[in-house]
């Protein structure tokens, strides 16, 4: 029990920015906007769409004044993130379907854009990628705030806190998260979110700790209340006791101790104690990554993903677009090498305002997506491969294409290519003539097939969340059977030791760019099994590489040799952690 009297509750959610923080509770409700419903006189429909207009205008010059403030205050990576608000402000489907809808229907305004925007909020929300879905996000956040200015509401804010505060809320938009107060935010908490959330962004920004997905703390706290936020591990602790209190004291002097010492290791090579050189790479969708790519020592790009240059417009970006933000990243990660992955797009991941060519699909995970969606639009898919092949001539450049099923999938892709290669020696432009091309081996056919596709593919590159997905039947999204996705699972372990053996005959490498490859209890399994390196979110390089320098690679194997024998994905698990448990010490 605390000093206050009331009982100590532990509450765990999902770590998403580090940091220890100790203070007290602000609860941030911020509801959505009440829109009225009413049918729109036919002589006042002129001024109901300059209404419109107008609130987009003053939309617009509001998050302009965030961004500015934004990167005055944090800089301009993080001021970035208000560019896609004004995208959404641009988008002209978004803004016709709205006045096609009042034209329709002669509903007011606020009623129209409600119901568009849902609409857009909706598809993005249903995207797998944690990153883009994320997205829905920015559309919320636009439309909540030119509801706003329709109905002459005044913003909620929390740039106004009177002392320092842990804020507490279902979950914080991004206008929302500019605004907060630096001097006064301890920490950030959400019901909801995720870790690539534009307020998780902010907190690390801000270097404050943070903790997402903790359901339903805003019903459980109110303001006042005392606790601690521990964002390494993703707990919150309400009402701590003076014996939490101490605790959680000394576990802060040596996690900041530790953080320094993964740092320090970071600037050293990622090899083993015995040896053995692990190559080490990151995983991008943003031009303005690179820098981080550097930051943390990355050994080139093992993923980056296009999907971000289409899903951020309202139209398909043009061929000469395309090239100059894959020249960007090629010339900004040189001499290192960088695999740009062809689109993934399709089925859950619709583009705005080009509905035609995303039918509505009852299972899309499974569905008209990735190399498939390319094949059957093939201009589209052309003009992404005349951009990558112009910008190999700047850099080490490497292709690689998603959701490959099979070698007659492969050939299909591979035909193109040479189609676009013809295309650009006839208009005499320059690319790289050995680009080597590769796979990505998500599906379970794919790994089956492995010594086939190797005959045709430069480099393997796993990815294990959707190959996971795949192999268990799991929706890893649905919360109601979430628990069910395991890495460690027999039929997972084993089919990677199979593509890896297979590619392996073939003299082909083997990368793995899932979330197990920026997993450092999961990294020791995953080299032990013979994979050749390793690519991750920049930002778990460390952590990564700290452990490698401190294993044998020899070790590794008997780790992999063991788990190869074993029936329990639970008693994996736990040999893994102990793997790492044993070398690693926050002491």
């Amino acid at each position: 029990m605390d000093p206050t009297g009331k009982d100590e509750l532990i509450v765990q959610g999902i770590s998403a920015s580090q940091g220890i923080a100790y203070g007290q509770v602000f609860v941030f409700i911020q509801s959505d906007v009440e829109v009225p419903n009413y049918h729109v006189d036919p002589d006042k429909r002129i001024n109901e769409v300059s209404r419109f207009e107008k609130a987009l205008v003053t939309t617009r010059q509001q998050i302009s004044k965030i961004k500015g403030e934004v990167e005055k205050n944090l800089g301009p990576e993080e001021a970035l993130i208000f560019d896609a608000h004004l995208l959404v402000l641009e988008d002209q489907a978004l803004i016709g379907e709205t006045i096609r809808e009042f034209e329709t229907t002669g509903r007011n305004i606020e009623t129209c854009f409600n119901q568009i925007s849902a609409r857009y909020i909706q598809a993005f929300s249903e995207i797998d990628d944690e990153y883009l879905r994320e997205r829905a996000g920015d559309i919320r956040d636009v439309a909540q705030r030119v509801l706003q200015n329709l109905l002459g509401q005044a913003e909620n804010s929390l740039g106004r806190l009177a002392e320092q505060r842990i804020i507490v809320a279902n979950d914080i938009s991004p206008s929302d998260s500019a605004n907060i107060d630096r001097a006064a935010a301890l920490a950030l908490v959400t019901d909801s979110g995720s870790r690539t959330s534009h307020a998780v962004i902010m907190a690390r920004s801000m270097k404050v700790p943070a903790v997402v997905g903790v359901r339903d703390l805003t019903t459980r706290v109110k303001n006042g209340d005392w606790a601690i936020v521990d964002g390494y591990d993703g707990v919150v602790i309400l009402n701590p006791s003076e014996a939490t209190l101490f605790r959680y004291g000394r576990i802060q002097e040596r996690k900041k101790t530790f953080e320094t010492r993964l740092l320090q290791a970071n600037e050293q090579p990622a090899v083993t104690l015995d040896g053995v050189a692990v190559t080490l790479l990151a995983n991008i969708e943003r031009v303005e990554e690179v820098k981080a790519v550097k930051d943390f020592r990355a050994e080139g790009v093992g993923l980056y993903r296009t999907e971000y240059l289409f899903l951020n417009s309202a139209r398909i970006p043009t061929e000469q677009e395309q090239f100059v933000a894959y020249k960007a990243v090629v010339e900004g990660v040189a001499p290192f090498p960088v695999i740009i992955r062809s689109l993934d797009l399709g089925g859950d991941k619709p583009m705005t305002g080009n509905s035609h060519l995303f039918p509505k699909e009852d299972n899309p995970f499974m569905g008209f997506r990735a190399i498939r969606f390319c094949l059957v639009h093939t201009d589209i898919f052309k003009d992404q491969l005349r951009a990558i092949l112009l910008a190999s001539a700047f850099g080490k450049v490497r292709l690689m294409y998603p959701m490959i099923s099979g070698s007659e999938e492969l050939a299909k892709a591979n035909a193109v290519l040479d189609e676009c290669k013809a295309e650009l020696k006839a208009r005499g432009q320059a690319f790289d003539e050995q680009l080597e091309v590769g796979a990505m081996i998500e599906i379970p056919s794919a790994a089956a097939t492995a010594d086939l596709l190797a005959r045709d593919c430069a480099f393997f590159s796993i990815g294990t969340n959707d190959l996971i997905q795949y192999l268990l039947a799991i929706d890893r999204v649905n919360d109601r059977i979430a628990h069910l996705y395991e890495p460690t699972h027999p039929a997972v372990i084993r089919t990677l030791k199979h593509i890896v053996d297979e590619a392996h005959r073939h003299q082909v490498p083997v990368s793995v760019c899932g979330e197990m490859a920026g997993d450092p209890v999961f990294a020791p399994l995953l080299l032990g099994l013979g994979v050749d390196s390793l690519s991750m979110s920049p930002a778990w390089l460390p952590s990564v590489k700290y452990l490698i320098r401190a294993m044998t690679m020899k070790d590794a194997r008997e780790l992999a040799d063991q788990a190869l024998t074993m029936s329990s994905p639970k008693e994996i698990y736990a040999k893994c952690d102990a793997f790492y448990r044993a070398r690693v010490t926050v002491e």
